[in-house]
């Protein structure tokens, strides 16, 4: 399984930027991460900074980590990709249509997954991948998949 460090994560995001706007060629991973910081303007002017791959972000400081942000994102597109957990498409669609867009509906999905995330790592357990499921769908107003 491939595990990236966190300077390693956002040495990826970094470089993928940077190749985008220089019009380098980009892996398809990349062309996915591109397409995410396209959605976070706001993160565009931190990619080009020299310290990004060491700057700490702490919720002390009232910021979001945008590294974590992204790498959300990241893993639910490869989600949706591959329709696993069986069923997020589905719901993802739903979610698009009522919440008004893909971005809207991925930000849902997002804070999801990040519950799931934090209960897994409190309670030192795998993530629970039902309950993930149940609450994107809880979201979406679909009927939650047998335990």
């Amino acid at each position: 399984m491939f595990n990236p460090t966190r300077e390693q994560v956002r040495e990826f995001f970094a470089d993928a930027w940077r190749k985008y706007q220089a019009k380098e060629v980009l892996t398809a991973m990349e062309t996915v991460a591109v397409g995410i910081v396209l959605e976070h303007p706001e993160y565009h002017p931190l990619l080009a900074k020299p310290d990004v791959v060491t700057r700490e972000f702490t919720s002390k400081d009232g910021q979001t980590n945008p590294f974590l942000h992204m790498s959300l994102h990241l893993a639910i597109e490869e989600q949706l990709s591959i329709d696993q957990p069986p069923g997020i498409r589905a719901a993802f669609e739903t979610l698009r249509r009522i919440k008004g867009g893909r971005h809207n509906a991925m930000h849902e999905i997002l804070e999801c997954l990040g519950e799931t995330m934090f209960r897994a790592l409190r309670d030192n357990a795998s993530p629970d991948g039902t309950s993930y499921i149940n609450s994107i769908r809880r979201r979406a107003g679909m009927p939650p998949v047998a335990e």
